[in-house]
């Protein structure tokens, strides 16, 4: 049950050049209760969240805690009240332990020197507490996504946090680490501790929230119980009623586009076999380490394989050879976006010109009125909010960022896309608009193959999926007759013999 206010942001105000980030935000916390953020990508909650820990200032309004004012400048600043914040991008140093990372900036010490011992003690502490089997001396550099994640937890806990904001924790967890972590969110929130928690998973909100304060172009537009419906939350983020949340409309099937035959990496996959039609959307569903990413990454030749082959429109593409993918038309939007989807510090106008930056090239000199012109077409088709083509990417927005890494391929007019991950992190506004472009695409004759670990996506959107297990493909099944149940039971099907079928 929640108790007293602990914080309270009243009237917050943030203007960047160009865009008013924050205008006249309202927020307050309750000890032992966790509040849910809301609101579409864009809509003022990483830059309100940026506020309550100290790495932006206000221009306008103010915060209280426990009724006194306070001006944190920076994330010492908001340590020392209390405040603790998890970012969707990790605050690591891979090269150091995991010990390490915990005590980063306040090693305990003994006689003037690092107290190692205690350090690891301390450590193992508390990855107990979030269950995270691993020893206090490993490299962090060799943990995966997920326990990565859950380092981050581990770290706000050792500052002992009043205040523990945690932006889109489960981005990148499995059911039952997402299960894992709520029960930690629990333990804490009965401890008596606020918890500031984002998430694009609406499912996600009645199951762990007490109150929902909403966002909408950074104004805060309602204040709701958590067990509202998940119709009403989506009005309330988007102004507007959505009435189909997986808008799939199927076209008219042509040809193969993308035949894939035996495509084999030793210890990765094994004899891959599928094809993609025109006009056709194949999902590729499998639990974590199932090897989806990596038969795409292998299928654009980022990646080599061992035997098999790729043929994208008749034309058989040598292994290893990205260009000659893209030649043949074919694209792919990674599951890392801001690693390996765009250049963040180059303007969108740039970004979105990267695939045919040599096509407009001539004697050594690129076209850049052409390349402006392109970038200029798809950026309005898309509907990215900008400033315009010169804007940063960094800047975005994670819907309109992910619109810039699907907008290149558009611009090179590529007859097959890979989408994996397409919406990971998200909103639903911009995720429908994404699902939109789908549709256009296979509506023209395009073909697209969608890797997704969001099972209601995967039905929703595609025409049929394929399910991946331990590196095999061991079904494949319509999407309009198929069940979240089916396609679990062949995701965790243990593979001997089995093939795809």
């Amino acid at each position: 049950m929640s108790g007293e206010e602990v914080l309270r942001a009243e009237g917050l105000r943030k203007v960047f050049p160009g865009v008013v980030a924050l205008d006249g935000v309202d927020l307050s916390l309750r000890t032992g209760e966790v509040h849910v953020l809301l609101g579409e990508n864009g809509a003022g909650k990483s830059t309100l969240i940026k506020i309550l820990s100290g790495a932006y200032r206000p221009d306008g309004g103010l915060v209280r805690m426990d009724g006194r004012l306070v001006h944190p400048h920076s994330a010492g600043d908001a340590q020392r009240l209390g405040i603790a914040t998890i970012y969707q991008e990790f605050n690591l140093v891979p090269q150091l332990t995991v010990a390490e990372n915990l005590a980063l900036g306040r090693p305990p010490r003994r006689f003037g020197f690092v107290d190692v011992a205690r350090m690891e003690r301390d450590a193992a502490r508390l990855l107990d507490r979030v269950g995270v089997d691993v020893h206090p001396r490993t490299p962090v550099a060799r943990l995966g996504i997920a326990r990565m994640q859950m380092l981050e937890i581990a770290k706000a806990l050792a500052l002992h946090a009043r205040v523990l904001i945690m932006d889109e924790p489960t981005a990148v967890l499995t059911t039952s680490e997402v299960a894992k972590l709520f029960t930690i969110v629990r333990q804490l929130r009965d401890e008596g501790v606020a918890i500031v928690f984002i998430t694009h998973h609406l499912e996600e909100i009645a199951e762990i929230g007490d109150r929902v304060t909403v966002l909408r172009d950074g104004r805060s537009v309602a204040e709701v119980p958590a067990n509202t419906r998940r119709d009403e939350l989506v009005g309330l983020m988007v102004g507007r009623p959505i009435d189909q949340q997986y808008p799939r409309r199927p076209s008219p099937r042509g040809e193969p586009l993308l035949r894939v035959s035996g495509l084999t990496r030793a210890g990765a996959f094994d004899d891959v076999s599928f094809e993609v039609r025109a006009g056709e959307v194949v999902g590729v569903a499998g639990l974590v380490g199932a090897g989806r990413t990596e038969v795409a990454r292998a299928v654009f030749g980022a990646d080599r394989y061992d035997s098999g082959e790729v043929v994208v429109r008749g034309e058989r593409l040598p292994p290893g050879d990205v260009h000659a993918a893209m030649e043949a038309g074919l694209g792919l939007v990674p599951e890392d976006r801001k690693g390996q989807g765009l250049v963040l510090g180059a303007g969108i106008g740039e970004n979105l010109g990267l695939v045919t930056m040599r096509d407009a090239t001539r004697a050594g000199f690129v076209d850049r009125t052409r390349l402006r012109t392109a970038a200029a077409q798809v950026a309005e088709r898309l509907g990215i909010r900008m400033t315009g083509l010169d804007q940063e990417v960094r800047t975005l927005s994670g819907g309109n960022q992910q619109k810039v890494v699907i907008g290149k391929w558009l611009v090179a007019d590529a007859h097959v896309l890979i989408l994996d991950e397409p919406t990971r992190g998200i909103d639903v506004g911009a995720k429908v608009e994404i699902y939109q472009l789908v549709n256009a695409l296979t509506d023209s004759g395009h073909a697209v193959l969608m890797i997704s670990s969001d099972l209601p996506e995967v039905l929703g959107m595609s025409d049929r999926i394929l399910v991946m297990a331990r590196g095999r493909l061991v079904g494949e099944l319509r999407a309009t007759e198929a069940t979240q149940d089916d396609v679990m039971a062949l995701a965790v099907t243990e593979v001997e013999g089995s093939r795809a079928h």
